[in-house]
C-alpha cells in the first residue's frame, strides 16, 4: 500500500519498514506490545501529525491508509461499502487458509486427514467465490484496483502464484483462471514489485530487504547487492 502511494506521487507517505522476527518473539517486546497489545504483525505508527497514531491489524491499516490519502477506495457510499464487503471478507476468510489449511498441510508436526479434508474444501469453496466474482471484472471491485485488491491477493494471489506452502497442485489452482489472471495482473504492478521484497524472511531471497527507510534501499541494500 505505501508503495503505491508513493508511485502515485503521494510523498507523505514515505515510511520506515522495520522488521519484526516472530520465530525470536520480537513482537513480544515491551515497544511492540505498546503499539499492538495483541502482538501481531503488521502495525503501523502514524508520526506524521501532532500525536503518534497506532494502528494494528491488516485491514485496519489498509483503511486508514486509504482514508489519510484518499486513495485505492472508492469515494461514492454505494462503492465503498462494497470495496468494505471484500477487505472484510479477507478478514474473516484468510484464517482458514493460513491458520487452517496452511497449518495443517504443511507445518503440523503430524498429518490428519480430517483438517486437511476440512480447511481445503474451505479454502476451494473461497477460491470458487473469487473466480465467479473476477469472472466480469478486472479487479476486485470491478475496474479499480483497490485496498481489497491488496488485502485478498497478498493471501490467495500468492497461494495461487505458487508461493504458499507448495499447495498449487494439491488445490487445481489453475482451474480457478479468473482469480490466476487477476493475481498475474497484480504481480505485474511495480509497487507490488517492490512492496513484496520488504522485510521479506522467506522464498527467494536474493533480492530480501531487510529494512526499508527510503526508496534509494532498493538501490544499493537489498541483499544481492550487500553481496555484492
Amino acid at each position: 500500500m505505501f508503495e503505491e502511494l508513493l508511485n502515485l506521487g503521494v510523498k507523505e507517505a514515505e515510511y520506515d519498514a522495520w522488521l519484526i522476527r516472530i520465530g525470536n518473539g520480537d513482537q513480544f517486546s515491551s515497544g511492540f506490545v505498546d503499539i499492538n497489545p495483541n502482538s501481531k504483525i503488521p502495525s503501523l505508527v502514524d508520526n506524521s501529525g501532532t500525536e503518534s497514531i497506532k494502528i494494528f491489524e491488516s485491514g485496519s491499516i489498509l483503511l486508514y491508509l486509504a482514508d489519510k490519502f484518499q486513495k485505492f477506495i472508492p469515494q461514492s457510499f454505494n462503492a465503498r461499502t462494497e470495496c468494505l464487503n471484500w477487505l472484510f471478507w479477507q478478514m474473516a476468510s484468510a484464517p482458514y487458509l493460513g491458520g487452517g489449511f496452511g497449518h495443517f498441510y504443511a507445518y503440523a508436526p503430524k498429518k490428519f486427514e480430517y483438517p486437511i479434508d476440512r480447511f481445503s474444501m474451505e479454502v476451494k469453496r473461497q477460491l470458487d467465490v473469487l473466480d465467479k466474482l473476477l469472472s466480469d471484472r478486472t479487479y476486485v471491485c470491478n475496474d479499480d484496483y483497490t485496498i481489497a485488491d491488496i488485502a485478498i491477493w497478498s493471501w490467495y494471489g500468492g497461494l495461487v502464484l505458487g508461493r504458499l506452502y507448495g499447495a498449487e497442485e494439491f488445490l487445481d489452482v489453475k482451474s480457478y483462471k479468473n482469480v490466476v489472471r487477476w493475481a498475474n495482473l497484480i504481480d505485474q504492478r511495480p509497487a507490488v514489485k517492490r512492496g513484496r521484497i520488504v522485510n521479506k524472511i522467506s522464498g527467494d531471497l536474493s533480492e530480501q530487504l531487510h529494512e526499508r527507510h527510503s526508496a534509494k534501499d532498493f538501490d544499493d541494500k537489498t541483499e544481492d547487492k550487500l553481496k555484492n
